[in-house]
């Protein structure tokens, strides 16, 4: 009798932890970690270094305005209109990769942007893929990787 409450006991105590030990670890983000230099008015140059297909700009030149609403930060690019939420996958005091996404027809655009920040200016790069849907299926991916640069031109500077 002692052995079965001996093992009940055991299972009860080692069956939870394998059963959350096999739950996925859910990771969220939060903006609040996201430097106060990343916000503000910023002039952006972009220049291709690689491609797939020859449909991408060799050169851009762009305005950003990154701003934010509780948790949801938007960039607005005021030379073309574009205006869209942005995900932060990661952040530190200097350091910012985000993501932006969108539907077009058939079409679905991934813009994801790595920067560094140095006072009033950025370097990094940003990685754009189309891919391109029929049935459901991506039938053709084109991409292209450009260097970025960025220029604040207003909003708060934040110096550390």
């Amino acid at each position: 009798m002692k052995k079965v409450i001996f093992t009940i006991l055991l299972l009860l105590f080692i069956c939870p932890c394998i059963v959350f030990a096999e739950q996925p670890t859910l990771l969220k983000g939060s903006v609040s970690v996201v430097p106060k230099s990343f916000f503000g008015t910023w002039r952006v140059t972009s220049s291709r270094i690689e491609q797939n297909a020859d449909i991408f700009k060799e050169k851009s030149l762009d305005m950003w305005n990154l701003s934010r609403s509780d948790d949801v930060i938007t960039l607005y690019n005021m030379f073309n209109g574009a205006k869209a939420e942005i995900n932060v996958e990661d952040s530190d005091d200097r350091h910012v990769i985000f993501t932006k996404y969108g539907k077009y027809g058939k079409k679905k655009l991934t813009d994801r942007a790595e920067i560094y920040i140095d006072g009033d200016t950025f370097t990094g790069y940003d990685y754009i893929k189309i891919e391109t849907f029929v049935n459901g299926k991506i039938i053709k991916t084109q991409s292209a990787k450009y260097k970025i640069k960025g220029e604040k031109i207003g909003g708060a500077i934040v110096t550390d």
